[in-house]
């Protein structure tokens, strides 16, 4: 009798969970704030439809939110430098590397339903790194990792992020792909529940950084969003971080250095392009991409970042030969412009970069979420000199 007694109340308990199920609405994520760009597009939405995905469906999204506009909020780069940038550059510029948003809800369950531009995939980068999403809460002042949003291997995906929590009002904070593009986005809540604007300005945004730099720099190749080491620096620092990272194409283009001179109220730039720029480049375009910069932002902290010493390059006598030409050229740019004159200059070597293990890359180039971390770790202080400098 007792069994059965216990058997009934265990199905009682099951019944009324499942009668206390939530059904989960879908918002359009161009309804919250985007962070992490360098500079708004002309053709953005200024406003979108609050129903985007049909409760229970396990389809694409509807046409309504897959417009351009709903696309081009997603890109790095403004559609102004479409044509003007290299082709390369500008597909890269069309990844979502460093973007976020911001809300918050009272929701017991989190979802996300997106749709890739390119259902991208590499064989030496996780895919909730690629073309996930990767969503962080507010607790006690500090921004914690809370779940990620596992991308399907089709290009639309929709997933719960975090579920089963009590329904209380907390602070968000969604990354978005960092090697693929976002053709469209929406949140999903509990049907009784709030999605509204943040009430907590974390990050700042009054006064960004601004990196410029290559594939690691974009975020290669670490297992999520939010392990790029912008996005630590970003929360460390409790300010937002603009990403101008491009796989294998950071290559000194001016026109980069225009728009990195056009961000409102920049805090400091820091410049990591050397793992792709040669030492040629260097010596022959790096004191022009320089001088835009400092034209436009006389007053704001430049740091200038070597090549990281890889693995490999103690052995790989071609490759140690170039990580130390590159750099030298890096070294007597900085000495160069300190001799003219220049103030608010920073260096940031190499030594110590991402540790003396040999373990913190996955391919002996980019980084893992290891090398992100000490990568963060060593330019810390640097920032923090540059920071107290710029006064903002």
């Amino acid at each position: 009798m007792k069994r059965i007694f216990t058997t009934a109340l265990a199905l009682l308990f099951c019944a009324a969970a499942l009668s206390s199920a939530q059904t989960i609405v879908y918002y359009d994520a161009a309804l919250l704030p985007l962070y992490g760009k360098a500079q708004a597009d002309e053709l953005e939405l200024s406003s979108a439809s609050a129903l985007c995905v049909t409760p229970g469906t396990l389809s694409p999204l509807p046409d309504s939110c897959r417009s351009g506009s709903q696309t081009i909020r997603y890109h790095r780069l403004p559609s102004s430098l479409k044509g003007v940038s290299r082709d390369a550059l500008w597909n890269l510029g069309c990844n979502s590397a460093g973007l976020y948003l911001r809300f918050r809800t009272n929701s017991s369950s989190v979802y996300a339903a997106w749709e890739s531009e390119l259902g991208f995939n590499m064989n030496h980068m996780t895919l909730t790194g690629i073309r996930g999403l990767d969503l962080y809460v507010l607790e006690d002042g500090r921004w914690n990792f809370l779940g990620s949003g596992r991308p399907g291997f089709e290009r639309f995906t929709r997933s719960r992020i975090i579920g089963n929590m009590e329904p209380q009002m907390r602070e968000y904070m969604l990354y978005l792909s960092l090697y693929d593009g976002i053709k469209s986005l929406a949140i999903g809540i509990d049907d009784t529940a709030q999605l509204l604007l943040p009430e907590v300005q974390s990050p700042s945004a009054e006064s960004p950084l601004v990196f410029y730099g290559t594939s690691i720099l974009q975020g290669g190749c670490v297992t999520r969003p939010g392990m790029a080491f912008t996005s630590i620096i970003s929360r460390r620092l409790d300010r937002e971080a603009i990403n101008l990272g491009f796989s294998g194409n950071a290559l000194l283009d001016m026109e980069i250095a225009r728009l990195m001179a056009a961000v409102e109220n920049p805090a400091v730039y820091v410049l990591d392009y050397v793992p792709n720029a040669t030492a040629e480049m260097i010596k022959a375009h790096g004191e022009e991409f320089f001088r835009i910069i400092r034209e436009a932002r006389p007053d704001v902290p430049v740091i200038f970042v070597e090549d990281p010493i890889f693995p490999h390059s103690r052995l790989d006598c071609r490759m140690a030969d170039e990580v130390r030409e590159k750099n030298i050229q890096q070294k007597a740019l900085y000495e160069r412009l300190k001799k003219s004159g220049e103030k608010k200059l920073f260096y940031l070597s190499a030594e110590g970069m991402i540790g003396d293990d040999y373990e913190a890359t996955v391919d002996g180039i980019h980084f893992t979420d290891l090398g992100m971390m000490r990568y963060a770790d060593h330019i810390m202080p640097v920032l923090r000199k540059a920071l107290k400098a710029s006064g903002r």
